[in-house]
């Protein structure tokens, strides 16, 4: 085990950088409440009784009542129908008390995910994945009303802890809609060179070896060992992989993609597993609701 003498790395405290985001926010939502006597509104819609989705939807719910956004909950039961749930949207879209629309993935099979993501109004797509929010993300010179939470706090977490981009090799380890392919499409926008390695890669480590910045979002627990990190190299660890540990009282830990004991002797700066990107990802969403709510609101 490395000692605290020998690591190099700085820790990027995912956490307190999200607090004071988090404060910034309960700041500017006081403001907006005292000179136009609103607040911003976000609705969460779970379907289902997913144990890991009811207790992402209680800590983004917990987070608003914290900053002082309002929070509109729906919740329905596994079985609703399609076109019943598309309905809760079309409210939604209506409701001019409510600036953001989440619709907690995944869903039932029996529901068609991209009609129901591309159904929630292009003003209130606080998740950015709406394929109009994007597509403008993908393009040179234009900007999407909202960028992708759980992307958008790498970059924020990168920005926070003075780490520059421009013009710098940053390798993006997976492709998901969720966060491999916007965070690489956030870091073209940021100016750095930008490989993507993914499961069809000959030779992920050599990619690796050659970046500045590492986005890690494969969902391979400690894929990334400390000999594929270059000397000073940024890493943002988006992984979260449960593995077997009986000396835990729940019988598992959670670990990151990267091997974080090895990578943090060569990294320059490393986010740990928990505690690094998760905790930006609820600020991030807290964030893209109060942009909406101004755009409105101040108009």
């Amino acid at each position: 085990m490395a000692s605290q003498s020998d690591r190099k790395a700085t820790v990027i405290d995912g956490k307190a950088i999200a607090q004071t985001i988090r404060s910034e926010i309960a700041d500017e939502v006081r403001q907006l409440s005292q000179k136009y006597g609103k607040v911003p509104g976000l609705a969460v819609v779970i379907v289902g009784s997913r144990k890991d989705s009811q207790s992402y939807v209680a800590m983004k719910r917990k987070a608003c009542a914290e900053v002082g956004i309002k929070s509109f909950d729906v919740n329905l039961p596994e079985e609703v129908p399609e076109s019943e749930l598309i309905g809760k949207v079309h409210e939604l879209n209506a409701n001019p008390d409510v600036h953001g629309i989440l619709v907690q993935l995944p869903l039932p099979k029996h529901i068609n995910e991209e009609k129901v993501l591309g159904e929630i109004s292009l003003e209130k797509d606080v998740d950015g994945f709406h394929p109009l929010n994007i597509g403008k993300l993908a393009m040179k010179g234009r900007d999407p009303l909202f960028e992708p939470c759980t992307p958008k706090g790498c970059l924020e977490l990168l920005s926070r802890s003075g780490v520059s981009i421009k013009g710098k090799n940053a390798v993006v380890v997976g492709r998901s809609n969720i966060v491999g392919l916007p965070v690489s499409l956030l870091l073209l926008k940021a100016d750095a060179t930008v490989s993507i390695v993914h499961s069809r890669t000959p030779d992920p480590e050599r990619l690796v070896r050659e970046a500045d910045i590492v986005i890690a979002a494969a969902g391979q627990a400690m894929m990334i060992k400390g000999s594929w990190i270059k000397s000073g190299a940024a890493v943002i660890d988006v992984g979260t992989n449960a593995i077997d540990d009986p000396t835990k009282k729940s019988g598992y830990r959670l670990v990151g993609d990267v091997d974080f004991e090895e990578a943090s002797k060569v990294a320059g700066w490393i986010t740990p597993v928990p505690g690094g990107v998760g905790p930006m990802t609820v600020a991030m969403l807290l964030r893209n609701t109060l942009d909406g709510a101004k755009r409105v609101i101040e108009k």
